[in-house]
């Protein structure tokens, strides 16, 4: 006789991983409506898409540590959309506004480079688990630095362009060191240097208006070559925040 076959359990997932995980979808969602206001050639709107794919890939974080709701699926789910939201996104926003045809073989090589080692960079980041500082320029930084050009209208030829997108690639799948930020704690944070950065970053906001998140990366990008970790310099006590780093970028 045939045994009854036995009834599979539905758990439901709980609350605290649901949240973060819905989180992460909104930066998917700001990565496919930026391909497309691209294809539609609205590059300001791509471009502030990206910028907002960044709080989103801030936020899901910061909540799944908040509620403790951190899991294996979602840290798939979050480098999926890192690689759509900061890899595939912009370097299709760089290769419409400034490359196009006119960039021949070289532009679509080095859009294509951009987003090769934006994937590279995720897929170590998941297997190699540093202490500190992240090893190479974090792929959102590099998405910022692209989506920057497009907000603060800078004029760049298609082979000035491919360069750009080159070196920021072989900057994320490099090992220069760049600061870790979400490793400081609020009890370990020095209020006085917090307040400068904040002066600084509302002084370039002022002053250089629609291309002060443009400078605000190019220092962050300059940092890490000239071995400035942030994370430590901000911190009252660093050995506190020389933790594994795993969590995502």
């Amino acid at each position: 006789m045939k045994r009854p076959k036995k009834k599979r359990r539905v758990r439901n997932i709980p609350f605290n991983k649901i949240v973060p995980n819905m989180i992460t979808s909104g930066n998917v969602l700001c990565g496919v409506f930026s391909l497309i206001m691209t294809y539609q050639r609205h590059f300001i709107p791509s471009a502030v898409l990206l910028i907002l794919a960044v709080f989103f890939d801030y936020m899901d974080g910061k909540v799944a540590r908040s509620l403790g709701g951190s899991s294996a699926f979602g840290e798939e789910l979050d480098s999926l959309a890192d690689a759509l939201s900061f890899g595939a996104a912009p370097a299709f926003l760089i290769y419409a506004k400034y490359i196009d045809i006119g960039g021949g073989m070289p532009g679509v090589l080095a859009t294509a480079f951009f987003a090769l080692c934006g994937v590279l960079r995720l897929a170590r980041f998941n297997v190699t688990h540093v202490k500190g500082s992240f090893q190479g320029l974090p792929i959102p930084a590099a998405g910022m630095a692209l989506a920057s050009l497009i907000i603060g209208g800078i004029p760049l030829t298609p082979i000035i362009a491919s360069a750009v997108m080159t070196a920021l690639g072989v900057l994320m799948i490099s090992a220069i060191p760049y600061g870790n930020l979400k490793l400081l704690r609020k009890s370990n944070v020095n209020k006085v240097k917090s307040l400068v950065i904040a002066a600084v970053m509302m002084s370039c906001i002022v002053i250089l208006r629609e291309k002060s998140l443009m400078a605000m990366i190019g220092i962050y990008i300059a940092s890490g070559l000239l071995r400035f970790n942030w994370g430590a310099w901000l911190a009252i006590n660093p050995e506190v925040e020389e933790e594994p780093a795993h969590e995502k970028e």
